[in-house]
């Protein structure tokens, strides 16, 4: 593959990081809800659900269609199957790592809420029965996007280099296209599969949110291959934003919180709206990061080094401090404030100063190893600057040896 110079889009750089951020905030949410969860606050807020819908409709698409992104700009400066051995070392060595040392505390403290756990070390062995979770206490619990977008980078990598090479252009595209095309497609993925696959996150029947994240994931991609869609976006940032508020609007008025039993045209015109809102909402996102976002900030980069192990490492500590409070009679916004700030500030003293230092603590984490260059760098041992003028001087000598001979 030719050498081709890496470019950053700080937008998608804030974005992956702002994304990956707010689920901190939607998992400690997670505690307080009527919705299924591992530790359960024993008052539950139904003014919560609101803002956790709204967010349900686009976070975990954003983070797909930004994985997208990062896999066209990864195809263009490494071959196909260095890009594939990558994926397995950075991808699949932290989900199993994950699997078995970071996921299995958060089935412990449920276990220990439901009174069938006690120690921790006499529960640790039942995971290596590898029983699947629910019934066995082997999970990937938040880890399954990293199964997920493994999967898509492997067996869609013949379709990713080929449409990384093709010429494809998009000048017969209209700017109501971007918005009535996708939202199209999506609903009919709605239509036929929500129903039939409700969401598992199990990898195997997952088909409906397999057809939303690769979806989501490919226009990622097709989106970085033609910066002519990317001008587009941004010139209907703000039509998508009166769409997606529409359609928020009825959604929120007519089938959100409404004990309604849904059925033919209406089950379908819900789909519609639902998938159409989604779809319209990351255009919104896309659209005013674009323009607003494209900024260089000298901490952007090691947040965004950061923001991966931040993921790994987050709802374990959520649901941790979740259990420990769990007795506690303080109000929820008192506990949320408690559990979302504290989640941050582990994570960070853990990620900032024991796992970045050290290399055989970064692989895990998929994080690239340090060189030793860099770890000099990083603690002020710097190599002595050569001054400008022996520099001047040694290369008129270069230059005097070899056009005299």
């Amino acid at each position: 593959m030719e050498n081709q110079i890496k470019i950053r889009r700080y937008e998608f750089d804030w974005l992956r990081v702002l994304a990956f951020s707010l689920l901190i905030f939607y998992h400690t949410g997670m505690y307080f809800v009527s919705w299924d969860w591992h530790v359960k606050n024993p008052v539950i807020s139904q003014t919560l659900e609101v803002p956790m819908i709204f967010m349900s409709q686009w976070r975990m698409s954003l983070i797909f269609l930004v994985s997208g992104v990062g896999v066209y700009f990864a195809l263009g400066f490494r071959s196909a199957g260095t890009f594939a051995k990558d994926r397995l070392k950075r991808i699949l060595l932290p989900l199993v790592i994950g699997m078995l040392l970071v996921v299995p505390p958060q089935v412990y403290f449920e276990r220990a809420v439901q009174g069938t756990a006690t120690d921790y070390l006499s529960f640790y062995p039942s995971v290596f029965e590898f029983e699947p979770y629910p019934e066995g206490n082997f999970s990937w619990h938040h880890l399954w996007y990293l199964t997920y977008i493994f999967c898509y980078s492997l067996l869609l990598l013949p379709l990713l280099v080929y449409l990384r090479s093709a010429s494809i252009h998009a000048a017969g595209i209209q700017n109501w296209m971007l918005l009535a095309v996708p939202a199209l497609w999506l609903s009919i993925g709605g239509i036929l599969l929500n129903e039939r696959f409700p969401a598992t996150n199990a990898l195997v029947d997952d088909w409906a949110n397999h057809f939303l994240y690769i979806t989501v994931f490919l226009i990622g991609f097709l989106l970085m291959k033609l910066p002519q869609l990317q001008e587009k976006v941004r010139q209907v940032r703000w039509f998508s934003l009166s769409l997606a508020a529409a359609t928020l609007a009825i959604l929120y008025s007519f089938y959100w919180f409404k004990d309604i039993d849904l059925g033919g045209m209406e089950l379908t015109t819900y789909y519609v709206l639902k998938q159409s809102n989604r779809w319209f909402w990351l255009m919104v996102i896309l659209g005013f990061a674009m323009q607003h976002l494209n900024l260089k900030n000298k901490y952007l980069t090691q947040a965004n080094e950061m923001v991966y192990p931040f993921y790994i490492l987050h709802q374990t500590v959520i649901v941790a401090l979740g259990y420990y409070l769990l007795q506690s009679d303080w109000s929820i916004s008192l506990k949320f404030f408690i559990i979302s700030l504290s989640t941050f500030f582990i994570c960070f003293l853990l990620i900032k100063y024991l796992i970045m230092p050290v290399n055989w603590l970064r692989l895990p984490f998929g994080l690239k190893p340090i060189k030793k260059r860099e770890t000099q760098h990083s603690l002020g041992l710097h190599a002595p600057k050569i001054k400008k003028r022996s520099l001047s001087l040694a290369i008129k000598k270069i230059q005097k040896e070899v056009f005299t001979r």
